[in-house]
């Protein structure tokens, strides 16, 4: 077993809301067992151009309840090459480094594992809005932007209402449809396009909202997920085709803001305490993720490999319910 004595954290991609508290808990949970624990400023550049400082109790006091990364995060292209991820495997030689624990997605665990073959111990900590990690049923900051959506969304419904119009909003989600999918659900959206699914826009639009309007209907509400894109000409084609006025509202970056829930907060807690229990041990090259609501740690090429899908039967629950 190898002696790890020091643990950089760094948080890296999109910023999400809970980030905050799992880098409070590796903070916490590194000093508590005895390791020095550096914090990496804006991911991967901050790394390669050692950005790095020591971290105390007091370092992460007040933080659990901030949004966004106190870290902060920032793209890094020079990172991609095999030249930047040298350079960052030595400035980690330098500070002394034995470990980081990188919170991010997909695009930042590869990069851990690049770092890997460099002799650092790495373990991926979960943490993106779109909760679209393969290996990981759930990801740091998804229920706080489900919420987030759930609330503007309850807004816009009234309104809708009181005009008898269509709502169509666009939220985050390039290539994952589980915010738009879930909020559907949650708020009874009567058409929600997701970025995994072919639609036909008479078929798949026009129509559920003609029955309804058939059946009493009063408003309706349409949800594009951003990899679909195009939410502007969606309302301005219902509006065209129907005769029913269409607004269209794109949430944009307040989805990634804001105070994280009581879930992400835990979950970020349980995350980043099972990346330190696992650097104690003398584990590295890990991701942590949830599996059948137990926070367990996956060998990082698997977690790689691994690929997550929309459910049909939630599609299928999104349809029914929106009758």
């Amino acid at each position: 077993m190898e002696n790890i004595r020091s643990i950089g954290v760094l948080t890296s991609g999109g910023d999400a809301p809970g980030m905050n508290a799992a880098i409070r808990a590796v903070v916490r949970s590194g000093i508590h067992y005895g390791f020095k624990v550096m914090g990496i400023r804006k991911g991967y550049n901050g790394l390669i151009n050692g950005d790095i400082f020591e971290m105390s109790l007091r370092s992460v006091s007040d933080i659990v309840h901030r949004g966004g990364t106190v870290l902060q995060t920032a793209r890094c292209l020079q990172f991609k090459t095999e030249e930047g991820i040298q350079q960052a495997a030595a400035m980690a030689r330098v500070f002394g480094l034995d470990s980081i624990v990188v919170i991010g997605g997909d695009g930042s665990f590869r990069g851990a594992k690049d770092l890997s073959a460099h002799g650092l111990k790495v373990i991926g900590i979960p943490g993106t809005i779109d909760n679209d990690i393969g290996c990981s049923e759930y990801t740091i900051g998804y229920d706080t932007a489900l919420n987030t959506v759930q609330d503007a969304l309850d807004k816009i419904r009234d309104t809708a209402y009181s005009h008898e119009r269509c709502s169509v909003l666009e939220v985050m989600g390039r290539k994952a449809g589980y915010i738009a999918l879930n909020v559907g659900i949650a708020c009874g959206a009567e058409v929600v396009l997701l970025p995994e699914k072919k639609f036909e826009f008479d078929k798949d639009i026009i129509k559920p909202i003609i029955e309804g309007r058939n059946r009493g209907k009063k408003h309706y509400i349409v949800i594009v997920a951003e990899g679909v894109g195009g939410a502007l000409d969606v309302a301005k084609e219902i509006e065209k085709i129907t005769g029913i006025e269409s607004r269209a509202t794109i949430l944009g970056h307040i989805q990634r803001g804001g105070s994280p829930t009581v879930y992400d907060r835990v979950m970020a807690g349980k995350m980043g305490a099972k990346a330190v229990e696992l650097l104690k041990d003398g584990i590295g090259n890990r991701v942590i993720t949830l599996r059948d609501n137990r926070v367990v740690d996956i060998e990082i090429n698997e977690a790689l490999d691994m690929k997550k899908e929309i459910e049909d039967d939630l599609i299928k629950l999104s349809r029914i319910l929106s009758l």
